[in-house]
């Protein structure tokens, strides 16, 4: 057993368990990774990466792998439909892991074309051997993420994982959907409990975790070792402390953001208080951005963009992308953005 997985849990009695954020691509970098432990993750995850273009030694896809001292558990993710290049990509990344985790959950046509990600559920038999050949080669946990089905048939999620239960693998996370329906309709618990149920490796629920009363609902319902929060966390990774204050794991006063206001945070609006919520997380983003990665132009757009979504004024930001002479003066036009706003 793992210390950083442990071992599968009873019924949930209301007790704190582990919430992860989900490997998103062009989310999940290491700033974003680091700002959510801030905010209240418990497990980050690296953006998925194609282990084709690690084995190939690619520096864009090797920069993702990328981790600092203070994410642990340090656990990257790769996809890849090449058995041999998947179990060279994590024999590559064991050295300095402490889990690796496998992408059986992807929708993403580029990803599903190369018959990886969610699309080899649709070949089992090759899905359970590619990870064998994987837990065969390296000496850390390895974990697989996938969905209830490829949504053609009969959905096979629970059949897989008593396999890749038998065969080693340490814990699953199920997203309640199938690769059919992308990131359509309501996320199936239930199927997700049934799952939970039947085997004996811990299991995170993921799909339709955006808020404490969701994730009560998700926990009752399913009894996981843990949540998964992918979409809910976009421009929101204050989402994870939020969780844990509505279910009773944290005091609010303990949140990073409200520590820092004070009796200030009590008197401002809702309004006011989004703007200073997001103004302490974008500042935390770009004060880790400077102490590993650097600056990194794209990743800061695509932050941005989400960071201010649904704030008044926030179409401005677009325009004021454009308008920033370099990395640096683009981080603080963002901070000002959200600064005079915290007082409201």
């Amino acid at each position: 057993m793992s210390e950083h997985i442990g071992a599968k849990p009873g019924v949930w009695e209301g007790e704190a368990r582990p919430l992860f954020l989900a490997p998103m691509a062009g989310v999940s970098d290491l700033p974003f990774r680091l700002l959510a432990k801030d905010c209240g993750a418990d497990v980050t995850i690296t953006e998925f990466t194609n282990s084709t273009a690690l084995t190939r030694e690619a520096a864009m896809s090797w920069r993702k792998m990328e981790s600092h001292a203070t994410e642990i558990p340090f656990i990257p993710q790769i996809f890849g439909g090449d058995a041999g290049d998947m179990a060279t990509a994590a024999e590559m990344l064991a050295p300095t892991a402490d889990i690796i985790d496998l992408n059986f959950g992807c929708p993403a046509p580029k990803v599903t074309k190369i018959c990886a990600g969610a699309a080899l559920m649709g070949e089992p038999d090759n899905l359970v051997s590619m990870v064998d050949g994987i837990i065969q080669r390296v000496d850390v946990p390895v974990t697989a993420k996938m969905r209830l089905g490829t949504g053609q048939g009969a959905n096979n999620a629970l059949e897989i994982c008593k396999e890749l239960e038998n065969i080693g693998t340490s814990r699953l996370c199920i997203h309640g959907r199938t690769l059919r329906q992308r990131y359509a309709g309501e996320a199936d618990w239930n199927s997700i409990t049934r799952i939970v149920n039947e085997v004996e490796v811990p299991v995170v629920a993921n799909g339709d975790v955006n808020d404490a009363e969701s994730a009560k609902l998700c926990l009752e319902t399913t009894g996981a070792a843990g949540l998964m929060i992918g979409r809910g966390a976009i421009g929101r990774p204050a989402i994870f402390g939020e969780i844990k204050v509505g279910l009773g794991w944290m005091a609010e006063e303990e949140l990073p953001w409200i520590k820092e206001l004070g009796e200030d945070w009590y008197v401002r609006s809702e309004i006011g208080r989004a703007f200073a919520t997001r103004k302490w997380c974008w500042d935390k983003y770009i004060e880790h951005s400077h102490k590993t990665i650097g600056l990194q132009p794209r990743w800061m757009q695509r932050h941005a963009i989400a960071f201010t979504k649904g704030l008044p004024g926030a179409k401005k930001i677009r325009h004021m992308m454009h308008g920033a002479p370099t990395p640096e003066d683009f981080a603080i036009g963002i901070s000002n953005y959200l600064a005079p706003n915290t007082n409201e």
